[in-house]
């Protein structure tokens, strides 16, 4: 088994495990350990799916509007965990792949492994939630079959990105690309960088 292919096991797992109970405030129970990439995996889709869960929440038009706001920073505190998560995913791969010697021709790509599988994770959500959209009886049949033709354009995009994936880690480990990390640096997170937070000092 490949890193995505194993990746892919975890998301689905995950996205199984969230909607057992389909409660954002629900407890995670990672049953992988602590350290390792599979457990990193496991949070990753875990935290992808309450955030899920909270952008279709804030989008009730009758939410109260002090409960938007509580819910505007809880989904903000979620993006800064998903980022930081997959940082670390990242150091993963770059402690994997950076002492390659690579040719002298290889080439960069335009983000890094873990922002790749980012994608991935949120992609085995949609997943999920399309084909709840094409189980559902209570709809018209044109509903229905756009539902469903948009499922095989998931279904056609997760070969796709399994593929390019590991293709993509497999130029790493044979040096044709260079293994490079950018942190992603939010300066609005940071009460240094912001000028709203640090002008109130």
């Amino acid at each position: 088994m490949n890193f995505v292919e194993l990746a892919n096991g975890i998301f689905s797992q995950s996205v199984a495990d969230y909607h057992k109970t389909d409660n954002v405030d629900a407890p995670i129970h990672n049953p992988y350990q602590e350290g390792t990439i599979e457990y990193d995996l496991y949070l990753k889709n875990w935290i992808d799916a309450v955030q899920w869960h909270l952008e279709d929440i804030i989008r009730d038009p009758d939410i109260e509007p002090m409960a938007a706001i509580a819910l505007k920073r809880r989904i903000d505190r979620s993006n800064q965990d998903r980022t930081d998560l997959v940082e670390r995913i990242d150091s993963y791969f770059w402690e994997k792949y950076h002492e390659v010697k690579h040719d002298a021709n290889a080439r960069i790509n335009t983000e890094s492994p873990a922002w790749a599988i980012d994608r991935l994770s949120i992609l085995h959500l949609k997943l999920w939630h399309m084909q709840e959209q094409v189980n559902r009886t209570d709809v018209s049949a044109e509903q229905h079959e756009k539902c469903a033709q948009k499922m095989a354009v998931l279904k056609e995009q997760l070969t796709d990105m399994t593929t390019s994936i590991t293709q993509l880690l497999e130029d790493y480990e044979a040096g044709r690309r260079v293994m490079k990390v950018y942190r992603q640096m939010k300066l609005y997170n940071d009460p240094m960088t912001n000028p709203v937070l640090y002008g109130k000092k």
